[in-house]
């Protein structure tokens, strides 16, 4: 597989670059974060998005999408990350869609998948218990009663989980905490009894919201896929989001490199442009080969979910943790090339620093996956 996209493809990729420069701008990203929107995203330009079709690029045609592909939804997370736009795409489309997508019944899709891709409905996933990521680590439980289920617990982390209409949750209904059997999946509507949703705002002005359920009662048909095991239906879509994170984490700092060498083209320091200093140029190129390194493999990731292959887990958690470290490099660099004031507010680069820290921990940091990588390679 070439790791290229086609002319399609790369339509679309310039599509979303005009579109976000002009409506999604780093600039109107900043205006949500100053004025502590509500809802944490533009709705227009997120309608506007749906209007695009990009909410629905690779939901299947029978259910209302474009059934574009991986890809041209990768090209699309990946020209947001540039310009930090603010969207549900991630927790909507790459999380919540994609498990619904996966794990579904025909009822469920036809109910749903529709409503995403015009956006009139936003989905959140709630997975994590702990600071740090750890999928399995699920206390939150489930018991069988009058026909139906009972939730009981706490999530945190959750992706914009205080805009959604409708959470996706993980729950523990048998075997030990920590495991990989007895997890099953719920779609619960974020209106429900027993639900105390309470948002919170993270370092890089991204939302997230820590939900409790007390004795939150569901019908049966909230059910995704059947009881016990969702487990392999919640990984391949973790893994299926990484990867599309890993797009978002590489347009960042493609960005964030973009504008460093720019600044070193124009900053002079004892009358010469500070690009000319060998020392500089060494950095500089050694932070290129590291985006080429991550581009390469986000490409084959999103190759990995069109063809549906089975080494996506090991792609994925490939190619998360190359995006975890160039970014890491290229925004810590960034802040050195530009000096004291790459870490103030009137520049951008301390915005895309703080939005680096934060996405390297979302669906498991390099550690993390690195050590999952060595297991599934049978080391």
């Amino acid at each position: 597989m070439p790791l290229v996209l086609n002319e399609e493809q790369r339509l679309l990729k310039e599509t979303a670059q005009e579109f976000l420069s002009s409506n999604a701008p780093v600039d109107a990203f900043r205006q949500l974060r100053d004025s502590q929107d509500e809802l944490g995203y533009c709705q227009n330009t997120w309608q506007q998005m749906a209007e695009l079709g990009w909410a629905g690029i690779t939901i299947p045609e029978a259910y209302g999408g474009l059934e574009f592909g991986a890809l041209g939804l990768g090209a699309i997370i990946e020209e947001s990350g540039k310009t930090l736009a603010a969207s549900p795409l991630l927790a909507t489309v790459a999380l919540a869609g994609n498990t619904i997508e996966l794990g579904g019944n025909k009822a469920q899709k036809k109910l749903f998948l529709p409503q995403v891709a015009s956006g009139e409905i936003t989905l959140a996933l709630a997975l994590e218990e702990s600071p740090h990521h750890n999928p399995t680590n699920i206390a939150l439980t489930t018991v069988e009663r009058d026909g139906g289920f009972i939730l009981n617990g706490k999530k945190c982390f959750v992706i914009d989980g205080h805009s959604a209409d409708y959470i996706i949750v993980a729950a523990r209904s048998s075997d030990a905490t920590d495991c990989e059997n007895g997890i099953s999946l719920f779609i619960v509507k974020a209106d429900t009894n027993g639900l105390a949703i309470n948002r919170t705002i993270f370092s890089d002005s991204r939302n997230v919201a820590n939900i409790e359920f007390d004795n939150v009662t569901i019908d049966k048909d909230c059910l995704i896929g059947e009881q016990d095991k969702g487990w392999p239906i919640l990984e391949q879509a973790l893994d299926r989001a990484r990867v599309y994170l890993a797009a978002e984490m590489l347009g960042g700092a493609t960005e964030c490199f973009e504008r460093t060498i720019n600044y070193l083209k124009e900053r002079e320091q004892f009358g010469v442009k500070i690009g000319s200093f060998q020392a500089i140029k060494h950095r500089a190129a050694v932070m290129f080969v590291d985006l080429e390194l991550a581009r390469s493999a986000v490409l084959d990731g999103l190759s990995a979910i069109d063809e549906n292959r089975a080494d996506l887990a090991q792609i994925a958690s490939l190619a998360k943790t190359l995006a975890n470290d160039v970014y890491y490099l290229v925004t810590n660099e960034a802040v050195q090339m530009h000096g004291g004031i790459g870490v103030t507010d009137e520049l951008d680069i301390g915005l895309f620093l703080k939005r680096s820290r934060v996405a390297i921990q979302l669906l498991g940091d390099s550690g993390f996956h690195k050590d999952r990588y060595a297991s599934l390679c049978g080391y």
